[in-house]
């Protein structure tokens, strides 16, 4: 069995690497090439602490596994990170465990691929003013993809905590942008694209905030009471999904979808197949709702282990 630790997960996976695993990864699940299991969420024995469980296989390339992420609140008072992640792939043949792999780092380059893959195919081409809510630890990471992709002229930060939010501009100054910290409501005016990236349970803006034209990534929902967004603006919106079932169970679009059932969400997969044209005009308004699949994190994982081979890195254990 293969280990990779973080310190060489972070010196072998880069955007470009993550963008090109979730692209297959958002394709096989809207082709079905595979399985996905439902997603196990359940709590610690410490108060607060809880964690999730995403498994899943797929048929081609033939990838069988499990991501393991845990939130322990507490953990940056003794110099460690809130959030841990570990992905562990099996072998085909015998179910034995094939890799493990420390995806922390790597989950942070996962989930801002699912947007910069969602923008790339979905926003403006013309898009210039990033606007982002949020101003935790995965919101430099979701502002690094976007940035990749289209081009960004000017970034937007908005956060309550002012303080973190000048933390996180200054953590960005090698991208030579402007970047400003302002109100959550002249970041949604202003955006070309709009990136949500909290915990919230309620939504963090009002709809008439959004302009026509705006793309909007909701990237903090990842299992039931979690909500960024208003319902209003949900069915204003063409929207899309990594997994538009899973969307109406732990997603942002949940509230909207037990209002409206009928309220219409599209695989973000049918998009990048050619099968669905993604934005219907310059003027709407898009929305992509951003769960999380294991195929994403099944890919990555497969993509990291092979490039390490190939460099000779990583440790081969006896099982």
């Amino acid at each position: 069995m293969w280990i990779l630790s973080e310190q060489e997960v972070k010196q072998l996976a880069d955007e470009a690497l993550a963008f090109d695993a979730v692209s297959q990864a958002l394709v096989a699940a809207y082709r079905q090439n595979g399985t996905l299991n439902p997603v196990v969420i359940a709590a610690s024995n410490k108060p607060g602490a809880s964690f999730s469980i995403k498994s899943g296989n797929l048929a081609e390339p033939a990838v069988t596994g499990v991501k393991l992420g845990g939130y322990w609140p507490g953990n940056a008072e003794h110099g460690l990170p809130n959030h841990s992640t570990a992905t562990l792939l099996l072998e085909e043949a015998t179910g034995l465990p094939r890799a493990l792999v420390n995806a922390g780092y790597l989950n942070g380059l996962r989930t801002a691929a699912a947007n910069a893959v969602a923008v790339s195919a979905l926003a403006r081409p013309d898009s210039r003013v990033l606007s982002v809510l949020g101003a935790g630890h995965q919101a430099g990471f979701e502002i690094r993809a976007v940035c990749r992709v289209r081009p960004i002229e000017r970034v937007l930060i908005a956060n309550r905590n002012v303080e973190r939010a000048e933390q996180l501009a200054q953590s960005l100054a090698d991208l030579d942008l402007p970047i400003e910290v302002v109100s959550a409501e002249e970041a949604c005016k202003t955006a070309d694209i709009l990136v949500t990236v909290t915990n919230a349970t309620e939504p963090l803006l009002q709809a008439e905030w959004v302009p026509s034209g705006c793309h909007i990534s909701a990237m903090g929902a990842d299992q039931g009471g979690k909500q960024e967004l208003p319902v209003s603006l949900a069915l204003q919106a063409e929207c899309f999904a990594d997994r538009p079932e899973q969307s109406r169970q732990i997603g942002e679009l949940e509230a909207a979808a037990r209002q409206f059932p009928s309220l219409t969400i599209d695989a973000i997969g049918a998009v990048l197949s050619g099968v669905h044209p993604g934005r219907s005009s310059a003027q709407a308004i898009t929305l992509f709702d951003s769960s999380g699949i294991a195929f994403q994190d099944l890919c990555c994982a497969e993509a990291v282990l092979q490039r390490a081979k190939a460099k000779g890195m990583g440790t081969e254990v006896a099982w």
